[in-house]
């Protein structure tokens, strides 16, 4: 964005000749990604973000999830419209479908399983009565004043 710093009219000229061709050259590069049917449709899929590498292969996010991700993309946002959003207009709807499902992409059988454990354990926890714990302490005895602090014999 910040090209060279302008002093002088010299200086405006050519970052004015700068900026003219730039514009020419990012018009033939739009102009090229428009062209064909198969751009208009590689820019649209551009749209959509990769997933994460994995092992160095890229693929799109939607075919990387595992099987409850995919469940989850087309089940909370019918299941919200159908019971919470049941008496909202389209507008609410459509809202609440984009953003239910991208958070959708942050559940996973991992994710699940982890919520699932934690209140496993805690249920568990009020089912068992505690043991009592056994504290150990250690007792220090000070030095006996009458001895001296060295031994005679070595």
């Amino acid at each position: 964005m910040a090209g060279i710093p302008i002093k002088n009219i010299d200086d405006l000229r050519s970052e004015i000749a700068r900026l003219t061709i730039a514009e020419d050259v990012q018009s033939v590069a739009l102009k090229l990604r428009f062209s064909s049917p198969s751009a208009l449709f590689a820019t649209a899929l551009s749209i959509f973000p990769k997933s994460a590498t994995l092992d160095g292969v890229k693929g799109a996010g939607f075919f990387k999830q595992d099987f409850l991700g995919l469940i989850s993309r087309f089940l909370l946002p019918l299941t919200l419209n159908k019971t919470l959003f049941r008496s909202s207009n389209f507008l609410v709807k459509a809202l609440v479908s984009v953003l239910s499902q991208k958070a959708s992409n942050y559940i996973s059988e991992d994710s699940v399983t982890g919520v699932w454990g934690k209140v496993k354990g805690l249920f568990s926890s009020f089912g068992k009565k505690k043991k009592p714990e056994v504290v150990v302490q250690t007792v220090t005895v000070p030095p006996d004043p009458t001895k001296p602090p060295y031994s005679e014999t070595y």
